[in-house]
């Protein structure tokens, strides 16, 4: 599901430059004291994150990323000794897992891996069909053991490329949102990573409320855009679910006249690919780009995204890529962390 852009943006049109030292390698000491720009009018105003309620109304309704990130890159060899490395993209609904794989020299169909831990992998072929990007594995571990369990047990958290060390206890803490609940992402939704308990308690104090969808963010969020011009392109699938209590919520935001605050660039799609379809659930490849006509999403809290990402489209979508451009190199001046763990905007729909 494509955008037209309303000018022939080229991928060259959302680059930036970026000291690699702004590159966030660790998360701020304290969840909700990273930086917020608020990038709603016209002139930036450098805040912190935690006065965020301050900034929203009664019966505004944030909608938030539930998904969580499963330790989904594991390691293992070859019957040769050749190693290698798997990273899950999604569990199947049969059991079998679909998988990138990195290894020197390609296993055949019917190999079996030995994976760290000491369970099994057996390449059964390619997905989702002879042609697919990806390869199909099922994992033999023990009788009641599912691909979760291995994961979970004998997997790291898959830290995007740009982070530099390993996977570490910390890690696990705070490269997963406080109320994570549906396994299944491989990518954080980055943005709900400000949140933690107290701030939650705010938001509620103030008469903000909450609703949640799912979006299980696929390793594709950091593939580069390989296309020079952006309405080439071809987005990555990605599995969301709107539960019925969201839609109603949503319903309800509009009737009382609040405002739909979608936490993070996974919310936007997934809720703007149910506007865009009338699916509550299912797989998205909406690429959203200047040009896209909102329907749900009035406001928008999201960090910053890499250079000439689709994402960095999608933000220039709502809030204009005029003012984005013009945000970012204010939050380069003003020497913000980038990234995952990185600091957040808050903006406006244009």
């Amino acid at each position: 599901m494509t955008t037209t852009p309303d000018r022939d943006f080229t991928v060259a049109d959302f680059d930036f430059q970026l000291p690699p030292e702004l590159i966030a390698q660790h998360p701020a000491a304290r969840r909700s004291g990273s930086r917020l720009l608020d990038g709603r009018a016209a002139e930036p105003v450098d805040r912190i994150f935690d006065t965020l309620p301050g900034l929203l109304q009664p019966d505004d309704l944030l909608i938030f990323n539930d998904t969580r990130v499963v330790k989904a890159r594991l390691f293992g060899e070859k019957a040769s000794g050749g190693k290698l490395e798997l990273l899950v993209e999604r569990v199947l609904p049969e059991g079998d897992v679909a998988c990138h794989m990195r290894v020197s020299k390609r296993p055949q169909p019917g190999a079996e891996l030995r994976m760290t831990g000491g369970f099994k992998a057996v390449l059964l072929g390619r997905w989702p069909d002879a042609d697919g990007p990806l390869f199909r594995f099922r994992f033999e571990g023990g009788p009641e053991d599912t691909p979760y369990d291995l994961m979970e047990r004998h997997g790291h958290v898959p830290l995007p490329p740009y982070i530099d060390h390993t996977d570490s206890a910390e890690d696990a803490q705070r490269y997963q949102t406080v109320f994570a609940r549906v396994p299944g992402a491989v990518a954080a939704p980055t943005a709900a990573l400000h949140f933690d308990e107290e701030l939650l308690a705010a938001l509620d104090a103030t008469g903000v409320r909450r609703a949640a969808v799912t979006l299980h963010v696929g390793a594709g969020t950091f593939q580069p855009v390989k296309a020079e011009r952006i309405a080439d392109h071809h987005m990555h699938h990605e599995r969301y679910d709107v539960p019925e209590p969201t839609q109603r919520a949503i319903a309800e935001t509009r009737e009382r006249g609040g405002r739909v605050v979608a936490v993070g660039t996974t919310s936007v799609r997934t809720l703007e690919s149910w506007a865009a379809t009338g699916q509550a659930s299912g797989d998205t490849d909406i690429f959203i780009t200047p040009g896209f006509e909102f329907r749900v999403v009035d406001l928008l809290v999201t960090n910053f995204h890499l250079p000439k990402s689709t994402l960095m489209m999608l933000v220039s979508a709502f809030a204009g890529y005029e003012h984005i451009m013009a945000l970012y190199r204010h939050a380069v001046a003003e020497r913000y962390r980038f990234f995952s763990y990185g600091d957040s905007m808050l903006l406006q729909r244009r």
